[in-house]
């Protein structure tokens, strides 16, 4: 198995429980394949640098994965059929996906003075 990474840009006109369809939809198309999910992150909607089949905005989906080369195949034809995507790209990760350090709490120690 690789691990991949797969951008996809949803129709900005797609809000609410039709986005989460969406994202749900090819979410399940990746475990249906048996691929392994490792992180789906949702940055929101954002400008585009240049105007996508007349959109000039778009939701972006950021999803990590690990899969069988095949996987990525049948994945791509569906985000190509689906016209709620207006752009996707998928990139192999060479050196596998790590997740970001978790920030740290500080937990601040009183000392018996200070209790008093």
């Amino acid at each position: 198995m690789r691990t991949y990474e797969t951008i996809f840009i949803v129709n900005p006109q797609i809000v609410g429980d039709e986005y989460t369809a969406v994202v749900d939809k090819f979410k399940g198309v990746l475990t249906d394949q048996d691929a392994e999910i490792l992180k789906v992150d949702e940055w929101g909607t954002k400008r585009l640098a240049y105007p996508v089949k007349k959109h000039e905005q778009g939701t972006y989906v950021l999803v990590n994965f690990n899969a069988e080369n095949v996987v990525i195949k049948e994945f791509e034809r569906r985000m190509r059929l689906d016209d709620a995507i207006i752009k996707f790209q998928t990139l192999i990760l060479e050196n596998g996906f790590k997740a970001p350090a978790e920030p740290e709490e500080v937990v601040e120690e009183t000392s018996e003075e200070d209790a008093e």
